[in-house]
């Protein structure tokens, strides 16, 4: 008996109206790891809960903790950090890290009131000048790193000590009062000047790191050089390859560090009101800028994190300071809670880019 080709057979019989689809498999993801991507694309994430956690703690174990007097103090402490903080953060980001930052502040400061009093050159003049000159300082570690690929850590290791010595041999370890200066280039000293809203007194300078935070975050989210900058950092050979300058990007990024350093040196002189070349930013700089930006959720590895976060970072600092100020106990146990938040910090990040990897 012939059997119809055109005939559908028992099999294809059987097969009508089953799905056509193939199999698929769906592995439900669990709460912990819906968090670590969650924190893996909000960087600043765990620095904002660690700051609203340390307010509530202190604000509960002092009373005088939660007033505006309190906040506009800790803003007013960690304005010069939050700006070199802004300089270490775009450096870090671009898995670098500048240990010259302190030096080129205090030195920039120098050379501003050096070049005021000593050369009589007009105050707005010098600050021009020396805001200049910090952006050369600050140009020289990246065409060092960029041009010759030495690694960051060592040219700027050497510049730190290089300028901490010019700073000393050019002012000849001189200090110039708050009282001269006041007299004669009050300019030095306008970031130091204040607002009084509803009797609390709130510096220009805090204005400044504010406004510096909120610049640098729309720069490096919304722009194209931005985008390079964590391009670079995230992987600068694939940068390149995709057609990113990596070297301009790099020299181009320790300039502006080298600037925002200059500027953190014109706000030292209104903070303190006078220049002095033996301040302790030169030395102690680098390593407050570093503590905000690891606390502040940047990695060290570069390509992720923001200056919001840094920014919080500082903001954690201030609040155990002054926290533990009025609680009353030993001021080392700042020390020893900052130390822990240091190595909680890279610890979580060490987590949350196993989600990247």
């Amino acid at each position: 008996m012939a059997v119809d080709a055109k005939q559908p057979s028992g099999f294809e019989e059987g097969l009508k109206g089953a799905s056509e689809t193939v199999a698929e498999f769906h592995e439900r993801e669990s709460g912990l790891k819906r968090l670590q991507h969650w924190l893996h694309q909000t960087p600043s994430a765990v620095p904002m809960i660690v700051l609203v956690a340390a307010v509530v703690v202190f604000a509960f174990l002092s009373p005088n903790f939660f007033k505006a007097t309190t906040i506009s103090t800790i803003l007013q402490q960690i304005a010069i950090v939050g700006i070199i903080g802004c300089a270490q953060s775009i450096v870090v980001l671009t898995a670098g890290i500048d240990l010259s930052v302190g030096a080129i502040a205090v030195f920039s400061s120098v050379l501003m009131g050096q070049l005021s009093f000593r050369y009589g050159i007009p105050a707005p003049l010098a600050i021009v000048i020396g805001l200049a000159l910090g952006t050369l300082m600050g140009a020289l570690n990246g065409v060092l790193i960029s041009r010759l690929k030495l690694p960051p850590f060592i040219v700027t290791l050497g510049t730190w000590q290089i300028l901490l010595a010019s700073n000393f041999i050019f002012s000849a370890n001189e200090t110039i009062r708050s009282q001269d200066i006041a007299q004669s280039a009050p300019a030095l000293q306008f970031w130091g000047n204040a607002i009084q809203p509803g009797g609390v007194k709130v510096l220009y300078a805090v204005f400044l790191l504010i406004a510096l935070v909120a610049i640098m975050s729309y720069v490096l989210r919304h722009t194209a050089w931005g985008r390079h900058v964590y391009a670079v950092g995230d992987d600068a050979e694939a940068a390149e390859l995709a057609g990113v300058q990596t070297g301009r990007v790099l020299i181009q990024v320790y300039a502006l560090a080298g600037f925002f350093c200059a500027i953190a040196g014109w706000v030292m002189i209104g903070r303190f009101g006078s220049v002095s070349p033996t301040a302790s930013t030169g030395q102690l700089g680098n390593i407050q800028s570093i503590t905000a930006v690891v606390i502040g959720g940047i990695s060290l590895f570069g390509g992720r994190g923001s200056i919001i976060g840094m920014f919080f970072g500082a903001m954690i600092v201030g609040v155990f300071e002054m926290g533990l100020r009025l609680v009353g106990t030993d001021p080392q146990w700042t020390f020893f809670l900052i130390g822990v938040l240091i190595i909680f910090a890279v610890a979580v990040d060490q987590w949350i880019r196993k989600v990247a990897a």
